[in-house]
């Protein structure tokens, strides 16, 4: 029986020497050639030296010239050809090439290269990773090829959070050191780092669920959406297993709706700021003069102005923050302070909506790190939809209190409550249930823009409720006391949020 190599490294030594022994045969043929026009013009009988010369002339310069053209040709094919076998993990005394390398730059070559290694390691083992790339052993495994067809992602990291496996859909990023890291960017601290990290503590088995997770920021070019299944099992070979299934299609209808309304959002502000000066205006110049039905008409103007400018205000910043050019600027502030900026609206609100307001906010609270406007925002946030979600006549109590290193913030309601599949979603952007949706107006983007805002402070946001029984949601600002050292090494906020893991670019945090 004929053996047979089948060795990728085998083609090499014979597409080098097959190369030589053309370029030797041209440059014969070349040379033949040259004597027959030489004889037929007679140069070798009347001047031997002369042929003799242009022959040997045309040889060097053939074989010098074809030579440099043969080895820039042929190079690109001999470093494809090493990284084709580093790939393959067959041996060789070839050295794969690194796209880094700044010749590859300018000619092209390097997108080649990494291309070539980012679509074999979605499919292999990217842990052995070299200068050039991710040491990959190829696979006839039926079901990697299936997984490799499919539009949905899948990822399998280990217990060291290593990316063992990606298919070809899966958003992962190779870095110039060949290692992978999932490409996506998750808003504040629900990210997948802070979960793993809670069931490498707490958890044997968990699973979790991101909706409308991109894996660029807005505006580049070739954004996705996905929404994100990860499975979680401790001590397994592939301890996490996320499924990642792209859903831009349906998620880049309402960016793209976003994008459209926070432009018309900033050209509307500056005439609600006009409308809103002149109803305080004519309030106070006919204040003596009106009646009580007109006064009540004033109110409810007011009411309604301030409430449109807190769309534009959440529209505008949740705009921002998904671009992350939310900007805060903490200082020491007291919780009363920052409540006092919206006080009058929400009485209005309160009292136009037929709701009793009850207000316990003591004074003696620790000073809090603070953007008034920004935290103000919130809290505005919070108390119109309790506002909304209360009942005729219900009563709605805002209180503050220290809660060790944090002052807590809370607003409780006695409305209709929420059910426990509702509280899972709540700051998810656009996300409002079916209840809501038909019996109370709204954009489904003001939780999401508070929690952001509440995070870049450092702090948290969490809700109970119970259907039927109202709802109480509750901020966490951390005391002035606790960041003071922090906020001074830094010009903003940046070191009171939690950085993003180096396997996953996580981009968890709000730039400022």
């Amino acid at each position: 029986m004929k053996k047979s190599s089948g060795l990728a490294h085998d083609f090499w030594p014979r597409f080098r020497t097959g190369a030589i022994l053309i370029v030797l045969g041209v440059e014969l043929l070349i040379l033949l050639l040259t004597a027959a026009v030489l004889l037929y013009f007679e140069i070798f009988e009347n001047n031997l030296l002369l042929a003799i010369a242009i022959l040997v002339g045309q040889a060097v310069l053939g074989i010098l010239s074809t030579t440099i053209i043969m080895l820039y040709a042929v190079q690109p094919t001999k470093h494809l050809l090493a990284a084709i076998i580093h790939i393959s993990g067959e041996p060789t005394n070839l050295t794969p090439p690194n796209p880094n390398d700044p010749r590859y730059a300018n000619n092209g070559f390097k997108e080649v290269l990494q291309t070539l290694y980012e679509l074999d390691s979605r499919r292999q083992n990217i842990d052995a990773p070299t200068s050039a790339g991710p040491a990959v052993v190829p696979t006839t495994d039926p079901l990697r090829l299936a997984l490799d067809t499919t539009d949905c992602g899948f990822v399998v990291m280990d217990h060291t959070r290593h990316i063992t496996y990606a298919n070809r859909a899966a958003p992962v990023n190779i870095g110039e050191d060949g290692k992978g890291s999932l490409q996506l960017i998750f808003n504040g601290q629900d990210n997948l780092a802070s979960w793993l990290d809670e069931c490498d503590k707490t958890a044997v088995h968990s699973e979790k669920t991101w909706s409308r997770v991109p894996d660029r920021l807005p505006d580049a070019e070739g954004r996705r959406f996905f929404d994100v299944i990860v499975s979680y099992n401790k001590g397994a070979t592939a301890e996490t297993v996320i499924a990642l299934v792209d859903r831009t299609k349906l998620y880049e209808i309402g960016e793209g709706e976003l994008d459209f309304i926070a432009f018309a959002a900033h050209e509307l502000r500056g005439p609600i700021t006009v409308i809103r000066g002149y109803v305080d205006v004519l309030q106070g110049e006919l204040e003596q003069y009106l009646q009580p039905d007109q006064k009540e008409l004033f109110h409810r103007l007011t009411v309604s102005a301030n409430r449109l400018s807190g769309y534009v205000n959440n529209i505008l910043n949740t705009s921002r923050y998904d671009r992350r050019h939310l900007v805060l600027h903490l200082s020491e502030q007291t919780m009363l302070s920052i409540y006092n900026l919206i006080s009058d609206d929400m009485a209005l609100r309160a009292s136009a909506q037929n709701r009793l307001l009850n207000v316990n906010i003591p004074t003696d609270l620790p000073t809090i790190a603070a953007d008034p406007s920004s935290l103000s925002e919130v809290m505005g946030n919070l108390i119109d939809n309790a506002i909304k979600y209360s009942n005729e006549g219900g009563s709605i109590f805002v209180k503050a209190e220290p809660k060790g290193d944090m002052v807590e913030f809370s607003v409780t309601d006695q409305g209709i409550g929420m059910p426990s599949n509702v509280i899972g979603n709540l700051f998810q952007k656009f996300y409002r249930s079916h209840r809501s949706r038909e019996t109370v107006a709204g954009t489904g983007i003001g939780l999401y823009v508070s929690k952001g805002i509440v995070e870049s402070h450092g702090g948290t946001i969490s809700v109970r409720s119970e259907e039927g029984r109202g709802s109480t949601f509750m901020v966490d600002i951390p005391t002035y006391a606790s960041v003071a050292e922090k906020l001074k090494a830094g010009d903003n906020n940046t070191g009171l949020i939690d950085q993003g893991r180096g396997w996953i670019k996580n981009h968890s945090m709000y730039r400022s």
